[in-house]
């Protein structure tokens, strides 16, 4: 079936479900929404999650009035993706802004607007105050009435016009942690630094332990400003007629949090104030929790439902709230999908699937340590002291983690195991949960198309004017890299004949994803090298670094001079970055030498001057 006509179905769908439910609430009054968004912050710093710290009495006074979500995940760990998942309730691969932050805004799959649009359509009044960072174009004025410092939803034209309202607190934020060394000597911490408890994969340092009760009392000033908003609306006599959300936009903030798919970068804590005016929308007792799992996706449809409106079938999630949702089937689900790409210059290449207490991980790109710099991380004086610890030897098997390869997958107990140190993946008890799992991930990803199987240059190049078009039309060849990739997850004798195939395969996608497979197996692929090392001239500029990745990690040939002669090339700045990224990755993990002064860049747009301030030794970090 052609796309024009399966969008042509769509269409009447939606205004079938918009005559059946939305019409008739044109005339009848409509709850308002609000958005309370603490940046940076997972469930692990909340008491309210059973944190011994991080009391947050606005929020828990939420909670006691409304319904409690153990199990809320953002899709991506990091600002911009999560806030254009979040936006537009699509899932970042499959429309093409998965990577921050943006090197190129991509435009949203036709007939799709954020959601704030269709809202205003309907006649509310939408502010936000005041932060987007969204990886998608927009019209001006299309997704808010108002969006800066001083929106409100004080300033609608009529007192019973319907609002949705989003305010976000950066005092939660990454950069609150950094602080130089002085102030641990200067400033104590209102949470007793000796008390707190660390994860198991950081050190014990008196540096982590401040900066872990720095954190807890960030968290408790988000909670001060967040119950000043709803003081006001309270004194606006709005509060019971308003559905207030508070959650985290993503992870954080402490190393390993924020930019990783770890539950300590993708569970949220979630809150939503059920008011008295429209209780009858939320099938769920104020004052309780529930166990079932909701993502960031489904926030657009939940909203949507709760104003009476139809949810676009562009839209990949599910409401959980409003007319025809129930407690008993919110419990029931129990899945949630996330990925991680690029974040600033550091690339990754992470997806996630979690069911119930089951966490999978399939790290395509594993032999990047998650520790790979990335210059705004390492600010942080306790990534640094974390680093400097691992390199003079003294961390433990959980805490090393962080700075050594990954597998390709992994598998972990969350009942056991909530941190994620003990990798299952080989264990023979577990191995039918493991083949299940990914099994299931493999086929999410066929299905939305993931972009991402994609280098970021080819994707910006040719599928950002419409990244769902594009991943339809290229879907037998998405499939197809995807079980490349897949080769990776077997013994090499037996993917062996299938490597080679795709290491002689006419399309550059098909040898660079069979050198990234190769590199991933490591050392058992040696004897693929003679193969691969013609590939170090193809005729596709990243099949060269993918190529010289493998190499170099097997010791099989100094990889830096293939490298240096892609920077100077190519004139595609997401080229140059990627190349950058390898060119760090086999300098500070595998022992090359790399000399700045041979790099004459043509392409020097995006990230690529932080990598290049590192690699001279002359940035600030």
């Amino acid at each position: 079936m052609k796309l024009s006509v399966l969008r042509a179905m769509r269409f009447f769908r939606s205004l079938f479900f918009w005559i059946l439910f939305g019409a008739p609430l044109l005339g009848a009054k409509r709850p308002n929404v609000v958005f309370l968004v603490s940046e940076d912050n997972s469930v692990h710093y909340l008491r309210h999650y059973g944190a011994p710290f991080g009391a947050m009495p606005a929020v828990e006074k939420l909670a006691a009035e409304g319904l409690t979500f153990n199990h809320a995940f953002s899709n991506g760990p990091v600002c911009s993706v999560a806030r254009s998942t979040l936006a537009t309730g699509v899932l970042a691969p499959r429309a093409g802004f998965q990577y921050h932050r943006k090197s190129a805004l991509a435009t949203l799959p036709k007939g799709l607007r954020p959601w704030s649009a269709i809202l205003r359509e309907a006649g509310y009044y939408c502010a936000n105050n005041s932060k987007t960072d969204y990886n998608f174009a927009t019209a001006k004025g299309e997704a808010w009435n108002e969006s800066s410092r001083k929106a409100s939803w004080r300033k609608r034209p009529g007192k019973n016009m319907p609002f949705f309202y989003m305010q976000s607190f950066a005092v939660s934020h990454e950069s609150s942690l950094h602080f130089p060394e002085r102030l641990m000597n200067s400033v104590k911490t209102k949470t007793p630094a000796d008390k707190v408890t660390l994860h198991p994969y950081h050190p014990d340092t008196p540096t982590f332990r401040y900066t872990h009760a720095r954190y807890f009392d960030r968290v408790g000033l988000a909670d001060a400003q967040i119950g000043a908003v709803v003081e006001k609306l309270e004194s606006d006599g709005l509060l019971e007629d308003t559905f207030v959300f508070y959650f985290g936009d993503h992870g954080g903030v402490l190393p390993r949090g924020k930019g990783y798919a770890y539950e300590s970068g993708l569970h949220v804590p979630l809150v939503v104030r059920i008011p008295e005016n429209f209780k009858h929308l939320a099938d769920h007792k104020r004052g309780t929790r529930t166990d079932g799992f909701v993502s960031f996706i489904d926030f657009g449809p939940t909203v949507l439902r709760l104003a009476g409106l139809p949810v676009p079938e562009q839209m990949d999630g599910r409401a959980f709230l409003g007319k025809g949702t129930t407690a008993a089937e919110l419990a029931s689900r129990d899945v949630a999908f996330g990925y991680a790409d690029r974040f600033d210059e550091k690339y990754d290449f992470v997806r996630t699937l979690r069911k119930g207490k089951w966490k999978y991980h399939r790290n395509y790109q594993g032999y990047y340590p998650d520790g790979l710099q990335n210059n705004y991380r390492y600010r942080m004086l306790a990534y640094a002291e974390w680093r400097n610890l691992y390199k003079a030897g003294k961390l433990n098997a959980a805490q090393r983690q962080f700075f050594e390869p990954r597998p390709a997958e992994q598998l972990f107990d969350l009942s056991k195991d909530p941190h994620e140190v003990n990798d299952l993946s080989r264990s023979p008890a577990h191995k039918e949960v493991l083949l299940d799992l990914r099994r299931r991930l493999s086929a999410k990803l066929k299905a939305i198309n993931d972009l991402s199987f994609y280098p970021e240059s080819h994707m910006v190049a040719k599928a950002l004017s419409d990244g769902v078009a594009y991943g339809e039309k290229h879907s037998k060849e998405i499939d197809q890299l995807v079980q490349i990739a897949d080769l990776a997850l077997i013994p090499f004798h037996q993917a062996e004949k299938k490597l080679i195939a795709a290491i002689n395969g006419k399309s550059p996608w098909q040898r660079y994803h069979a050198c990234v497979a190769a590199a991933t197996l490591g050392d058992v692929a040696r004897p693929l090298v003679p193969i691969v090392k013609p590939l170090l001239a193809d005729e596709n500029l990243m099949v060269r670094v993918r190529a010289a990745e493998f190499l170099g990690r097997l010791k099989a040939v100094d990889p830096m001079p293939t490298l240096v002669g892609v920077l100077n090339q190519s004139e595609s700045s997401q080229e140059v970055l990627l190349t950058f990224n390898a060119v760090t990755y086999l300098r500070d993990h595998c022992g090359y030498s790399f000399d700045p002064s041979k790099v004459k860049l043509k392409a020097k747009a995006g990230e690529s001057s932080r990598r290049t301030a590192y690699l001279s030794g002359k940035g600030k970090l």
